[in-house]
């Protein structure tokens, strides 16, 4: 089967599927559909665990240090 048959026929199933197998393959899809997405859900976790205290931070020399001295990179 070519891949333009496989298309043909993925449409046709989903223009006939019930709303909730609809929704069903969009959620399965949607970090491919939407790779921003998924991305703006990564940040947003770090944020949360910045807010709350998990994690480790550095500050501006911190960074700086690391980035002159190569044993330093791997604290990271």
């Amino acid at each position: 089967m070519t891949t333009i048959n496989i298309r043909e026929r993925l449409h046709q199933f989903i223009d006939t599927i019930e709303d909730k197998k609809v929704a069903a393959i969009y959620t399965l899809l949607e970090d491919e559909m939407e790779p921003d997405a998924q991305r703006k859900k990564l940040i947003m976790a770090e944020r949360e665990r910045y807010l709350r205290g998990e994690g480790r931070s550095y500050s501006w020399e911190d960074i700086k240090a690391m980035a002159i001295d190569k044993t330093k990179r791997n604290e990271l």
